[in-house]
């Protein structure tokens, strides 16, 4: 491709939304440009799980076999380490510029259309030794990893409004709960009723690190000094979409900042399509997003010849 490449769709985001979408697009005979900026969100992940046939593989092992798949499409090219700073719309489709190790062979790509599967930013809070333990014993989603953490004294860490939910859907996995609010309020008195009546324990005090080896956490030390012993944990991150390069289409966006879509993954903006984290507020689960990718690029390609569907 040169500098004034064009190709139907750019899919920017190469986890498993965006594979999906590049590999249902390249049989429908669809030019790709898959563009991944190579930051994974589950990087320190070591297992992957309720992917059916691919239960407990390594996220990592999941995407190479995703780009092998799509080495068998000539009509598919994937751009490494190079993340997209602008996109910009006209009325004869879009201009992607790229940034990183690719912009100085192909700085920008004309699109008919977009796909945005770039998942989601996440900031930890503040607990010093977090992400040693993070993605080995300390995870963020239940429904992938409660199973394998079932029946231990388990800590579940954070500091939003949601708090007191996430622990009682914890509850189906433990009964040996103790949730720790780091020093806010996230947990109001009537929730911490509640919860204390399922035998969930509270604890507001600040943490000052957690304890463990080799990624095992084993306890959380309090500020005052006093230790709380686990056997792993989960913790609530804060999410980020980072779309800021789609900031000049100003696609419609919710409180928390996902892209909003209908059903079928359009955004508000014709010819600009979400799939995954970034456009659904529900499970954040690999399954989950390669089904959204999938759903995406065969809309996407009744949109292109004009074919309206009930997609």
């Amino acid at each position: 491709m040169t500098a004034d490449a064009a190709v139907d769709v750019v899919v920017v985001g190469g986890g498993p939304a965006g594979l999906s979408a590049a590999l249902n697009l390249a049989r429908a005979r669809t030019s790709v440009l898959l563009v991944d900026a190579g930051r994974p969100r589950n990087a320190a992940t070591l297992r992957s799980h309720g992917y059916l046939t691919r239960d407990g593989i390594p996220p990592i092992e999941l995407r190479k076999l995703g780009r092998a798949e799509l080495e068998a499409y000539p009509n598919v090219r994937i751009v490494d380490r190079s993340p997209v700073a602008r996109v910009t719309r006209d009325d004869d489709g879009f201009t992607v510029t790229l940034a990183g190790r690719a912009a100085t062979t192909l700085p920008e790509v004309r699109a008919r259309a977009v796909v945005l599967a770039t998942g989601l930013r996440e900031t930890l809070p503040e607990v010093p030794s977090l992400r040693a333990f993070y993605g080995i014993t300390v995870f963020s989603c239940a429904a992938c990893d409660g199973w394998d953490l079932q029946d231990r004294p388990l800590a579940l860490i954070g500091e939003t409004g949601d708090l007191a939910a996430r622990a009682r859907l914890l509850a189906r996995w433990t009964s040996r709960l103790t949730v720790f609010t780091n020093g806010t309020p996230a947990i109001d008195a009537v929730d911490e009723a509640e919860l204390a009546a399922s035998g969930i324990t509270v604890d507001r005090r600040r943490i000052d690190d957690l304890e463990g080896d080799r990624g095992h956490v084993t306890a959380v030390r309090l500020v005052d000094g006093d230790r709380v012993e686990i056997d792993g944990g989960f913790v609530r991150p804060l999410w980020d979409a980072a779309l800021d390069f789609v900031a000049e289409l100003s696609p419609d966006r919710d409180a928390d900042g996902h892209l909003v879509t209908d059903r079928s993954g359009r955004t508000s903006v014709a010819g600009l399509y979400a799939a995954g984290d970034a456009a659904s507020p529900g499970p954040q689960q690999l399954i989950v997003a390669a089904g959204q990718g999938a759903r995406v690029a065969a809309v996407l390609v009744h949109d292109l010849v004009g074919v309206r569907t009930s997609h």
